[in-house]
């Protein structure tokens, strides 16, 4: 084991802290520790994710659907096309992406370099929403939006984002549940992070096919962002909500910055 997988095992427990504090944010580092800390290849790192983040929210799953700050009904309408749209992405779409891609004026850029091109935007539109003020989310007597359809539908294109980037897209189905569905801060916690649980172990199985796992890496990752998860649950209570939005809403946006600036310097693009 050498120093860098050292420091990404460390990390790992930050991120399961994200999980478990915001029922989001886990694969915002999962996969930025396993691409640069780690320097496991950016699709294989977006497998290894789907699986550390699904595991590790469905052992904070547990303790949500305990207290009952879990809303099943939205779980089986948001949640199934959400998952749906994971696996299909998974299996089918994302091996169809060539490894070399040609864009204008003869620039090519490589699958890898897109993912992770890619991952950075969708993180600095979810960062926006975390940072800027959130009026709605306390507002009283707010009936939570359960139909069918539009609820499949915003699933299902959160689904195609999460099973291309890899992530468990909880920093995209928080707001959503929140701003959308009109659910209360700690139920759309719990609730993001059942699906979340559900839609990255079915999508990870659709990796099971195309990718070599390293199981003792993934394991281990894992195991310490399960403990990340429990740690981060506990502390969930002793912060103001809207403190900690902001806080890890200004992180997101710097790993984003981060990733592009990367990605810039570090990119096979060539003309």
């Amino acid at each position: 084991m050498d120093i860098n997988q050292i420091i990404g095992y460390l990390l790992a427990l930050f991120a399961g802290v994200s999980i478990g504090m915001m029922g989001s944010g886990g694969s915002i580092l999962t996969v930025p520790i396993l691409v640069y800390i780690m320097h496991i290849e950016p699709v294989l790192a977006t497998a290894y994710s789907l699986f550390i983040v699904g595991t590790s929210a469905a052992a904070g799953s547990i303790k949500n659907i305990r207290q009952k700050q879990v809303n099943f009904q939205i779980v089986l309408s948001f949640g199934a096309a959400s998952i749906v749209s994971v696996f299909f992405t998974r299996s089918y779409l994302l091996p169809l992406i060539p490894d070399s891609i040609q864009l204008a004026n003869e620039t090519e850029i490589s699958k890898s370099s897109l993912i992770m091109i890619i991952f950075a935007l969708v993180m600095l539109a979810a960062s926006s929403k975390m940072i800027s003020p959130r009026k709605k989310e306390n507002l009283p007597n707010q009936e939570a939006v359960t139909s069918f359809v539009p609820l499949a539908i915003q699933g299902a294109l959160i689904g195609l984002i999460a099973g291309m980037v890899g992530a468990g897209g909880g920093f995209l189905i928080v707001p959503t549940l929140i701003f959308f569905a009109h659910l209360p801060m700690r139920t759309a916690i719990g609730t993001s992070v059942t699906i979340i649980a559900i839609q990255s172990l079915i999508g990870f199985t659709g990796d099971l096919i195309v990718q070599d796992i390293d199981w003792i890496v993934v394991l281990i990752f894992t195991a310490v962002s399960i403990l990340g998860v429990f740690v981060g649950m506990r502390w969930a209570n002793k912060f103001s909500e809207k403190l900690l939005r902001k806080i890890f809403g200004w992180f997101v946006l710097m790993m984003a910055v981060f990733i592009l600036l990367n990605e810039v310097n570090l990119t096979d693009l060539s003309v």
